[in-house]
């Protein structure tokens, strides 16, 4: 008890979060990360720990970019199966209309998820770039947790190197046609993640400058 307790925010913290424009969302049955408001992004810290801040965008695809780095972080996991696959950091950026090809099945799965997430209304496509994986990984692939309505780009694999910035630039509606095959919906939110619970693991992690342009 002692132990989470510890990686909870103070009030402060907490107050420094909201006001950024985040709200923080724990995983059911993982100790949550600690994530604190930094001037111009969000510091991730715990150990076994997992969590994730999200905050409302606006408006039509375009390019993002930001830079983020990890000081520690867990192991190569294989990101493509459920279960066991830990990650250091992962931005998403999720979009108001399903792929226009999803099945019944799918939207069953979406409205299962919506339930048990209560207020917080869930994106209905999600593209996710990831801090983590073995590099054996495709480049691009489903998110196993996503019933094929998030599809995952690994940019950093877990060996890349730490205390060190990487800079990252992205096209979101290139990004979106190349998962669906259409041209993307509207922007709902931006989530930023970290996952360390299997292995363990300590994450010390910054993402910060998160900014759209035209492409």
């Amino acid at each position: 008890m002692l132990a989470t307790a510890a990686l909870l925010p103070s009030r402060g913290q907490a107050d420094a979060l909201r006001d950024a424009g985040w709200t923080h969302q724990e995983y059911s049955g993982i100790a949550p990360a600690r994530f604190t408001a930094q001037p111009d992004g969000v510091r991730v810290e715990g150990q076994s720990a997992g969590s994730f801040v999200w905050r409302t965008v606006q408006g039509s695809a375009q390019c993002l970019a930001w830079r983020w780095r990890v000081d520690a972080g867990p192991p190569g996991t294989p990101l493509t199966r459920r279960g066991g696959d830990d990650r250091a950091l992962s931005l998403a950026v999720g979009f108001v209309g399903f792929p226009p090809q999803s099945s019944a099945w799918q939207r069953t799965q979406h409205g299962i998820a919506q339930a048990r997430a209560g207020a917080h209304r869930l994106p209905r496509s999600i593209l996710i770039y990831v801090w983590g994986g073995t590099s054996d990984e495709p480049q691009r692939f489903y998110s196993p947790w996503a019933a094929g309505l998030g599809k995952v780009f690994r940019l950093r694999a877990a060996t890349a190197p730490t205390a060190q910035w990487f800079e990252e630039r992205v096209d979101l509606a290139a990004d979106w046609r190349l998962a669906f095959g259409a041209d993307p919906p509207a922007l709902q939110e931006i989530v930023i993640g970290t996952d360390v619970d299997d292995t363990r693991s300590r994450i010390d992690a910054r993402i910060e400058r998160i900014r759209f342009s035209a492409c």
